[in-house]
């Protein structure tokens, strides 16, 4: 059964984990911080944890006692407006920034991330060469590329630490032959999804392409849970990203994951598909 908590919702968890660094980066705890604004330090805690959204008067004045950046606070203030939505959809590149910052804390936080990778490899598991290649031929800003990749490579930290999130991600068989960057990037690439399929926390199934129509085929998507709160589903595009929390949102996605584990190779088998396209690449003429 879904848990929905009243109030927390991507968008105010996204606030509550901002506001928590900047109070951190202040040097001040919780209580300080409600003496100083003479509220009680539970509403400090509430207001970071997400569970109750500030108004966007509460966050300028949290945010002057903290002495943060005019970008900062202004950030923040419109971040604070409608937290309690629906959805949150962001549309261009500045307010998508804003979601991979909460996408990065909602991963670190996770206790399972499932992963439909229906066009590209997984992001938690490509290797730096594949990342970057699919950069440059996206034509990001050759000075950010170093950037983004060290944050693809650094979200791994998620399934790597000594508590780390489990994964389950489906990849298209296509995908696994989806020339990226080349013989030498794809080959590093798969002999990496080789060793991540040995990993206890994280299942790759692949989906062949015998399946038919699934789920997967209607875009990716991201689903993460958490052990105590309600989960959340991230899709992205081009040009634009959105969260879903509500319960019958959610739901949707819950379902297509099991159907998604009705057609796709078991574990084994995956590891093998992944290995015989492997053989392929490192064969052919």
């Amino acid at each position: 059964m879904l848990r929905h908590m009243v109030g927390s919702t991507p968008k105010s968890r996204a606030l509550g984990a901002a506001l928590r660094r900047a109070r951190d980066e202040a040097g001040l705890s919780a209580r300080q911080l409600a003496a100083t604004i003479g509220v009680a330090h539970t509403t400090i805690n509430r207001w970071e944890a997400g569970d109750r959204g500030p108004r966007p008067t509460d966050v300028a004045t949290v945010l002057a006692a903290l002495g943060a950046s005019s970008q900062l606070r202004e950030e923040l203030i419109e971040l604070s407006q409608e937290s309690e939505g629906r959805h949150w959809v962001e549309g261009g590149i500045p307010e998508q920034r804003r979601q991979l910052t909460a996408l990065l804390d909602f991963e670190r936080d996770a206790d399972r991330i499932v992963d439909v990778a229906s066009l590209l490899m997984p992001g938690l598991l490509q290797t730096s060469g594949y990342a970057r290649a699919i950069m440059i031929a996206a034509e990001v800003p050759k000075d950010e590329i170093d950037t983004r990749v060290a944050i693809r490579l650094g979200r791994r930290d998620v399934i790597m630490r000594r508590e780390p999130a489990t994964l389950l991600t489906f990849i298209e068989e296509g995908v696994l032959r989806r020339d990226i960057g080349g013989r030498a990037v794809m080959a590093d690439q798969l002999r990496a999804l080789v060793e991540a399929s040995r990993w206890t926390n994280v299942d790759i199934r692949v989906v062949p392409d015998s399946a038919g129509w699934h789920p997967a085929l209607d875009g990716p998507f991201v689903l993460l849970e958490f052990g105590d709160r309600a989960p959340v589903v991230h899709i992205e595009n081009r040009r634009s990203a959105l969260f879903f929390h509500e319960p019958l949102d959610v739901v949707t996605y819950q379902h297509a994951v099991d159907r998604l584990l009705e057609v796709a190779l078991s574990p084994a088998d995956a590891r093998g598909r992944i290995a015989e396209a492997l053989e392929e690449l490192e064969t052919a003429p």
